[in-house]
């Protein structure tokens, strides 16, 4: 453990709630002291002491091309010369929002926000706006953001806290969010038969990433299509971890599945804070100043975040063989630590879509997150730390998927493999 991460950390938790700003990087799922990172580069996260970890966060998906990418980086620094912000409009929106129209399928319309949770909450607000109705269907397990009506067996960090009922979330709130298993057809048209004309939208992360990965199975985001096209509900696919990670077009190209509405955040800033909304024209001339239903910020469209995410974004439909590479890469890890856990002895399953991997100590599979709550967590824990020392930086929950970026070296790979291996039979 870093001295100097302790030192801040015992300094931060005088000033800031817990010594952190999101909870999950607290470690208190998995114990001991969080380590406060100096710099990042490539596939390497670099310690307040300068000790370097392979990183398998990569800032929760957005670095897809690794940290400090040089071409964003000079995009920045060339931006912010030219200032921060405006509060005022820019060329540089529209140069990506026709960016984003152009790679994602089935969007019309994008309007820019500054994070997931706002994306999430803005999306929700304009379907039931689109809709004259109030209630939604979201996922045990499924994270959308912090916003009250989302915080309802949200999965990823209130899970790692075990926070289910949420204080200061009105009964109000809750009373209109209606919960499903993941991967339940059937739960999904009870909800549906017994709420008649009372739904406005079906939210979703299509590939979940805050219960570990989660991949969806064979026919469930079809059967969930099918339910909105007969109700007149409105499908969000959450894109915040899939969108431009899972294809240039994110899981609606990845998996062919249509979605009404779909919503980013920090990977299309490049790692900025930023999010976005978007889909059909129809749902999206509905919001101010076209439509009725308002939303609103002083920093949407930052130009800082908008060069960002334009240069990186480019980069990736420019270059196809990015995915190809990192398909590989992933693959390649999946097989290395499929053959160290087999010859544990422990139980265990690894969930993999794309370049989005997760373990889980269980012994039967997890497609939903009572099945990754019930996975030998604990286990997890100290694997986590085993890792740690051997300079490996995995997700400080079981709750959380891992994301792979193509600065990763056959090199890290190998290390990693190896390091899993040695972790496990420390335990």
């Amino acid at each position: 453990m870093s001295n100097t991460s302790e030192q801040l950390f015992q300094r931060a938790q005088r000033s800031i709630p817990g010594g952190v700003n999101s909870p999950v990087r607290a470690f208190r799922s998995v114990g001991g002291t969080p380590i406060f990172m100096q710099r990042a580069k490539g596939a390497y996260l670099y310690d307040a002491d300068g000790k370097q970890y392979i990183d398998y966060i990569n800032s929760w998906g957005p670095t897809i091309l690794g940290h400090a990418y040089e071409p964003v980086v000079r995009a920045i620094q060339q931006r912010a010369e030219l200032s921060t912000s405006y509060g005022a409009p820019t060329e540089l929106e529209i140069d990506m929002a026709e960016l984003i129209i152009g790679m994602a399928p089935n969007v019309d319309m994008v309007r820019m926000v500054s994070s997931g949770t706002e994306a999430c909450m803005s999306a929700l607000r304009l379907a039931r706006g689109y809709t004259g109705r109030n209630k939604f269907i979201k996922f045990e397990g499924c994270y959308h953001g912090h916003a009250d009506a989302f915080l309802v067996k949200a999965g990823s960090g209130l899970a790692t806290f075990n926070i289910q009922t949420v204080p200061g979330v009105t009964a109000g709130a809750a009373n209109d969010t209606l919960t499903a298993p993941y991967n339940d057809l059937d739960a999904v048209e009870q909800l549906v038969q017994n709420n008649k004309d009372e739904i406005a939208a079906i939210i979703i992360e299509p590939v979940a990433g805050n219960m570990g990965c989660i991949v969806p199975r064979p026919g469930f985001l079809e059967g969930l299509r099918a339910i909105c096209d007969r109700e007149g509900i409105v499908l969000i696919f959450d894109e915040v971890m899939t969108g431009f990670r899972l294809a240039p077009g994110g899981a609606q190209e990845r998996l062919g599945i249509r979605a009404d509405m779909v919503t980013y955040g920090k990977v299309i800033g490049g790692g900025m804070p930023v999010g976005a909304f978007g889909g059909r024209r129809d749902i999206m001339e509905c919001i101010a100043p076209l439509g009725n239903v308002y939303q609103a910020g002083t920093l949407s469209g930052n130009p800082i975040a908008m060069i960002a995410g334009y240069t990186m974004l480019k980069t990736l439909r420019d270059e196809p063989g990015i995915y190809i590479a990192l398909e590989e890469k992933t693959r390649t890890l999946h097989e290395g630590l499929n053959s160290v856990l087999a010859k544990s002895g422990r139980p265990y399953v690894i969930n993999r879509l794309g370049s989005m991997i997760s373990i889980h100590f269980s012994e039967r599979p997890v497609s939903n997150f009572a099945d990754a709550a019930a996975a030998d967590n604990a286990t997890f824990n100290r694997f986590f730390h085993q890792m740690l020392s051997r300079g490996v930086y995995l997700p400080p929950s079981a709750y959380e998927t891992w994301f792979i970026c193509t600065a990763l070296s056959d090199t890290d790979i190998d290390h990693t493999i190896q390091a899993a291996a040695d972790s496990l039979a420390a335990l």
